[in-house]
This record gives structure tokens, C-alpha cells and sequence, in this order.
């Protein structure tokens, strides 16, 4: 493999290009004998951006294009935010590793610097997630949002061009870009639950690509891989793709975890929080068993009332 090229494919936004060239600089200092460069694909979700995601309906959005190249063999590997990435994946590729988790929570940014417990229904608040929508109306049901898309700057242009009073949006890109002077504040579990994997970088490539799997392998923390798998299996028993308002925190200590799941009614009237506490081993076994828990509590009447509606 001496002086072959491996190809990164990734998105051309600042925050997927951070991404991916923080995974290139992981893989040069694990492989210095190796040449790694990027290669820049364009999305569907890159090209919409004046429909909100949720009528889109589409759960591949920011990666089909993406993982049609891997298909060509026009790139070897593909860097993610793992929590755009379907549950189900097409045949024949896998996720091959993540790097470390970084911030999970979401961040409120509001234009005046006051926090969310000081918005009134005549603010408006800044979102295009169903997820965000839902929680924040459980939160307080008064409060006035409204749909939003674009990357990190285009939504910060688009608040102090008078579109909205605040913006929510997950920490671990702000951060990353060097925007954390614009945070206002970090919105707890009590308040948002994030998207599940929020915060991962995924690297995803062929399955029957031996020779990549081990250069993935030494840059993956096992943490973050057990953690957030555990989550996608809680995802995908929920049969909840991007565009539902389910969540999902995992709180690690040692080798032991505590993972929440939610799903929230898009009104926020009715909110559904359930916790089970394992071993990081068996983390996907038991989020699969919490997963059914939320859907006997009232979660699986949330989610045949939503889907139709959002598949439209």
C-alpha cells in the first residue's frame, strides 16, 4: 500500500471540511508512510436549502452522493457527522470507525445575549429540526419558531439580518468552527435532548475494503464507537430517521452507561423520557430494549402520528 493515495470524500461546507481534514491530519499521524487528500461531493442537502428538512423526507440527504462514490471507487473512505447518517445503510458499506466525541449538547445563540428563559412569543427562535421544535415547546409552549436552513454562517447572518431573535444549533459545530464567542448558552438534557450520535465524526467506507479497515481502526475511539452505536440501535428501533423528534443522551463513566431516549409529540404537549443504566458492552442490547419501552409508553403513537406528516 506504500505510496498509494487514499481518497477522503466529504462535503464541501467549513464544519464538513474541518471534519474531514481533522480525520486526514489522525490518519497522516497514524500512517506516516501513507498519502491521504479530500475530495469534495456535493449533496442533495447542499442544493435544497430553501425547503425546511423535515418536507424533504429524504434520510440519506447529506450523504447519498457521497457514498455513491464510495460505490465508484472514486473515494476510499467518507467522513460524516455521524448523526446525518441513516440507521440503515446501503449494502456493502459500513461505519468503519469514529474519532472522539466531542460537545453533545445543543447551543442557543441569541442575538441580544439574553437565554431562552427569557423569550417570549414574540421572539422568534430559529430552527429547522422537529426534534428541537417539539422539546422546546414542551419546554414552553408560547414560544414562536421558525424554520431555518443553510450552514452555521449563513444562519448567523441570517439572525442579525432580522430573521430571528436566536438560533439553536449543536455545540460541536460551533465549537469546532472557533464561534464559541456567539454561544449564549449550553441548553442542558432538561431542556434539549440532542440528536442521537450529535457530536461523532463517522468514517464510513466499503465492507469489502480490507485494506482500509485497519488504517480506521487506529484513529477510532472505542467510547465514542460503543456509546453512539448503542444510540443508532435505540434510533433504528424507533424506525426514526433525521426528520422525528427523537433524542438521545449518553452519559459515560468508567465502563458503565446511562443512555435517555425521548420522543416528543410535535406539539411538545406529551414528551417521553426513559433512561436504562449497563455496561458499555451491552449498550446496544439494552437501548434496543429501551427503545421499547419509549414505544410501549406512548412512543409509538407519537410516531405513527408524525410520519405521515412528514413524509408528505
Amino acid at each position: 500500500m506504500k505510496n498509494k493515495t487514499i481518497t477522503i470524500g466529504t462535503r464541501g461546507s467549513k464544519l464538513a471540511l474541518w471534519q474531514a481534514e481533522t480525520v486526514k491530519a489522525e490518519l497522516e499521524k497514524a500512517h506516516p508512510h501513507l498519502n491521504f487528500k479530500l475530495k469534495i461531493i456535493k449533496t442533495k442537502g447542499d442544493k435544497i436549502l430553501d425547503v425546511a428538512l423535515s418536507k424533504i423526507g429524504d434520510k440519506g440527504l447529506f450523504t447519498k452522493e457521497i457514498e455513491q462514490a464510495l460505490y465508484d471507487h472514486k473515494i476510499d473512505l467518507a467522513v460524516h457527522s455521524l448523526k446525518d447518517l441513516p440507521t440503515e445503510l446501503p449494502e456493502d458499506l459500513i461505519i468503519g470507525g469514529m474519532l472522539t466525541r466531542a460537545e453533545v449538547r445543543d447551543v442557543f445563540i441569541s442575538k441580544d445575549g439574553r437565554k431562552l428563559s427569557e423569550f417570549t412569543a414574540k421572539d422568534k427562535i430559529a430552527t429547522s429540526s422537529l426534534r428541537r421544535k417539539s422539546q422546546l415547546l414542551h419546554y414552553n409552549p408560547e414560544l414562536t419558531i421558525v424554520d431555518i436552513r443553510g450552514n452555521v454562517e449563513t444562519r448567523l447572518k441570517k439572525m442579525n439580518d432580522g430573521h430571528c431573535d436566536a438560533l439553536i444549533m449543536a455545540g460541536a459545530g460551533i465549537l469546532r468552527l472557533g464561534y464559541d464567542e456567539v454561544i449564549t448558552e449550553f441548553l442542558e438534557s432538561d431542556v434539549i435532548i440532542p440528536a442521537v450520535s450529535q457530536g461523532a465524526i463517522a468514517i464510513e467506507i466499503r465492507e469489502d475494503d480490507e485494506s482500509i479497515q485497519p488504517l480506521i481502526d487506529a484513529i477510532t475511539d472505542e467510547t465514542t464507537r460503543l456509546s453512539t452505536l448503542a444510540e443508532r440501535s435505540l434510533l433504528r428501533e424507533l424506525e426514526g430517521g433525521c426528520q422525528v423528534p427523537v433524542g438521545c443522551l449518553s452519559e459515560v463513566a468508567g465502563d458503565q452507561i446511562k443512555i435517555t431516549g425521548m420522543v416528543a409529540s410535535l406539539d411538545g404537549k406529551t414528551r417521553i423520557r426513559e433512561s436504562v443504566e449497563c455496561s458499555l458492552d451491552e449498550a446496544s442490547e439494552k437501548a434496543i430494549e429501551l427503545a421499547q419501552t419509549i414505544l410501549n409508553a406512548g412512543g409509538k403513537t407519537i410516531l405513527d402520528s408524525i410520519r405521515p406528516a412528514s413524509e408528505e
